[in-house]
């Protein structure tokens, strides 16, 4: 008699290099379970890159950045969406996709970027800076994105900004992104004093310290680290940047200066790469738990909804940076 695997045995499979056996026993119960509920509710999971691996690897249908994210959220057929991420992103999914139910595991994943800014503040910005452009961080909530000429990710940050075709801008919320892209292409940026609580906390000693204790280490630094943090690594970008780095230098070693569950998801898909793991966790992110995201699909929790002014003046600043980058 043949024997059907199930979803869990499937996910433990691909995960097996980041994830215990022993410790893969106690997730199995609720994967299998959120797999039923997907297949029962018509709903995808997106994932964001600092997911940990059981939900990265065990079920989520989509991953990414945020700039992968809410590309692919536009190519979802499913009618619910679940988005294991935080609430920027949730409501970027809703955004791309009125026609659909997008759900959040938990309601308290904010981000202190978002946090950092008031549209009120944006109003301000502008009447300092009459006829200055403003570029807003896609890590901020849909109020802000509605103020906003034009939003951007990590990623595409330089591109959004060379796109302009403008001398200076306002770009917020993140001081320190802001600066780092500014450095790249010489543009005046007007800056707003946000910054990550996960990234603001690296600084320059801590990577002389992973170079002392592994050398020949690489250092890939996420773009929303201070200055400086940029300044001592070997390369700085996106969480899909720095894993397309890794995927194509093949580096013997190295360190990801970011949230830590990403060394474990990039590890995962690069055994052969040695990762020093240097740990700022965000605890936004952890809260999307297998438990939450199950009982989101069971209990249709925690539904985001926008108002219709709010959300048309945001969903063009999204779309705009969409067809540039």
């Amino acid at each position: 008699m043949s024997v059907t695997a199930r979803p869990s045995d499937l996910a433990y499979d691909r995960v097996r290099h980041v994830v215990p056996e022993v410790e893969w026993a106690t997730f199995a119960d609720d994967i299998d379970a959120i797999h039923a509920l997907k297949r029962e509710h018509d709903a995808v999971i997106l994932a964001h890159n600092y997911m940990t691996p059981e939900v990265f690897h065990g079920v989520a249908d989509i991953v990414g950045d945020s700039l992968a994210l809410a590309r692919e959220a536009q190519t979802v057929e499913a009618g619910t969406i679940v988005l294991a991420g935080v609430h920027f992103m949730a409501e970027t999914a809703k955004l791309l996709n009125p026609g659909k139910r997008v759900l959040l595991p938990d309601l308290r994943s904010g981000c202190s970027l978002a946090e950092s800014i008031t549209p009120e503040q944006v109003r301000e910005l502008r009447a300092q800076h009459p006829g200055v452009p403003v570029v807003t961080y896609v890590n901020t909530s849909a109020a802000i994105k509605a103020e906003s000429d034009i939003c951007c990710t990590s990623g595409n940050a330089l591109a959004v900004l060379e796109s302009l075709g403008v001398p200076e801008v306002i770009m917020i919320p993140d001081q320190y992104l802001a600066r780092n892209i500014a450095a790249q292409n010489g543009i005046r940026v007007i800056t707003h004093p946000g910054a990550c609580e996960v990234h603001e906390r690296f600084t320059p000693l801590d990577i002389i310290g992973i170079r002392q204790g592994h050398p020949g280490v690489q250092v890939l630094a996420h773009p929303e680290c201070p200055p400086d943090v940029v300044a001592e690594a070997d390369f700085a970008g996106s969480t899909a940047q720095m894993q397309a780095y890794v995927e194509r230098e093949r580096p013997e070693r190295v360190a990801l200066i970011t949230e830590c569950s990403m060394s474990d998801n990039v590890a995962a898909a690069n055994p052969d790469v040695d990762f020093v793991r240097p740990c700022n966790l965000c605890p936004h992110m952890k809260r999307n738990t297998l438990s939450a995201i199950r009982a989101a699909l069971e209990q249709g929790r925690h539904e985001i909804t926008l108002d219709p002014a709010t959300a048309r003046d945001a969903r063009r600043a999204i779309q705009r940076m969409l067809e540039v980058a």
